[in-house]
């Protein structure tokens, strides 16, 4: 072959080398609170159709865990690991926390980052609201969001109940503001600070009732926003959504539209951000380059109005309805269309699983997830977890193994797959699987132990002297925050 025919052949074969070895895209999709049967593709009435045809056109997940709240759940999905293992706490975080998700840890975005992606996250963060902590400390190269829940702010501004709905009545107030005790872990109750909405590390609005009703369009805008600027890719783009959290803020145009009240109507503007990005995606021509997947931080909330139907339970707890969240994956061509797996799978396996598509490095440090690329491209053999530990802060409370699943504290012992509501306890029938699943809970003793705050394979919070809320019941922002003093109505 003549030299110039050599060249020639190369120029040509390059682009396809190139365009076959591109990283893909990377978003994935968080909602606060959604119950397992709270979208369409699981059971629900409300009306969920870009979630049906994602379902149609990509894979569920049916027994896919978080941990049972919000903080511990959104710490083990960016770093990999058992919420324990990198984010000891009670319970979860409030606002001017001095404590948040170490610096130390590696999490998605900066494992993602190293491998050439443009990262951005969009929505809730809630694993510490310092400087220190936000997104832009932790690999994101930029932050738009609210940075905990949207029930931590007065009750003047809407953060306090349902809208139109009044404030708790006084005798409900006192005894809240009896229990919540301002510690490291943050302001709690009545006098909390309004809520701060942040672009990148700056405070740009005061966040009320009218604005939460705002929120998720905002977000699905900036979002597909960032998705047209960086539509060359490769982009990782982590998308926690406020909602469905209580107080329940839909937009006014989704009100009174779902037959399951304000939690329903919420879901289904959910279902319509997600055709929204789904759309640009397929717009671009990304959608064969990119993988989405769509979960929740933890289990529905029933006293707010979710349904975890078929399972028992509730956020807040580890039996299956408090931790099993609907979760999809959709890549057309990579992902089989409608198919689902039962592997038992989690949101740590969100890292290990980005970093082999994405063929990067992963961190050093000690990981507890797996690799889910071969599961969700539908290999022959391919497998999810063979035991599974239920943490509730610091206590191990459940354990499972196969199919068999053990609550601890109260010896009951279920066979999942036969019994996914947890409603027939055969541990006097199977002493045998009970003696097994406590083995596999007391092998943790020597790295997560049982209960307590601290083990051996227990990491360190991330930890700041003098922690400030981001702005104050005046309005005021942090002063020394942005560099600028500045008062918001």
């Amino acid at each position: 072959m003549s030299l110039r025919r050599l060249c020639f052949s190369a120029f040509v074969l390059l682009p396809c080398a190139l365009l076959s070895a591109a990283k893909p895209n990377l978003i994935l999709i968080n909602i606060d609170d959604l119950g397992y049967a709270d979208i369409g593709p699981f059971g629900s009435s409300n009306a969920t159709p870009h979630l049906d045809r994602m379902a149609k056109e990509g894979m569920k997940l049916t027994s896919h865990y978080a941990a049972p709240v919000c903080s511990p759940s959104r710490a083990s999905l960016l770093t990999g690991c058992y919420p324990k293992r990198v984010l000891p706490i009670p319970h979860v975080l409030f606002p001017g926390a001095a404590v948040g998700l170490s610096g130390d840890e590696t999490t998605i975005a900066e494992v993602l980052k190293e491998a050439g992606y443009q990262t951005a996250c969009v929505g809730k963060w809630h694993v510490g609201d310092q400087p220190e902590f936000l997104p832009t400390a932790q690999g994101f190269d930029s932050y738009y969001g609210i940075p905990y829940s949207n029930d931590m702010g007065p009750g003047v501004d809407g953060s306090k109940s349902n809208p139109g709905k009044p404030l708790p009545q006084p005798k409900g107030q006192a005894k809240k503001k009896a229990i919540a005790v301002n510690d490291e872990t943050g302001i709690k109750g009545p006098t909390q600070p309004p809520l701060p909405l942040l672009e990148n590390h700056n405070v740009i609005e005061r966040v009320k009732a009218a604005e939460q009703f705002t929120v998720t369009q905002r977000y699905t805008d900036k979002v597909c926003d960032i998705i047209r600027q960086n539509k060359d890719g490769p982009f990782f783009i982590y998308m926690p959504h406020t909602a469905v959290h209580f107080p329940l803020y839909p937009s006014k145009e989704f009100m009174g539209k779902s037959p399951n009240g304000l939690l329903g109507d919420w879901a289904q503007e959910v279902d319509a951000s997600v055709g929204q990005v789904l759309n640009v995606l397929r717009e671009l021509k990304l959608d064969t380059n990119t993988l989405v997947v769509f979960t929740s931080d933890n289990g529905g909330s029933i006293p707010h109005g979710s349904n975890n139907q078929p399972l028992r339970g509730s956020k807040g707890q580890t039996y299956e309805g408090g931790i099993r969240v609907c979760t999809l994956a959709w890549w057309p061509g990579k992902v089989p269309s409608g198919s689902r797996t039962e592997e038992v799978t989690s949101h740590m396996d969100w890292l290990p699983t980005f970093a082999a598509l994405a063929e990067a490095k992963l961190p050093t440090r000690k990981l507890d997830g797996k690799d889910l690329s071969p599961l969700l491209q539908g290999q022959n053999g391919a497998t999810g977890h063979d035991v599974f530990h239920y943490y509730r802060g610091f206590q191990l409370q459940a354990v499972r193994g196969g199919p068999w699943k053990l609550h601890l504290e109260k010896g009951e012992l279920y066979h999942l797959g036969q019994d996914i509501a947890e409603e027939k306890n055969v541990a006097a029938q199977y002493p045998d699987e009970v003696k097994r699943l406590r083995a596999l809970a007391d092998a943790m003793k020597d790295d997560l132990g049982l209960d307590g705050p601290d083990a051996p394979g227990v990491r360190p919070l991330g930890r700041v002297a003098n922690p400030q809320p981001l702005i104050r019941a005046d309005g005021t922002v942090r002063v020394g925050f942005d560099g600028v003093v500045k008062k918001l109505p």
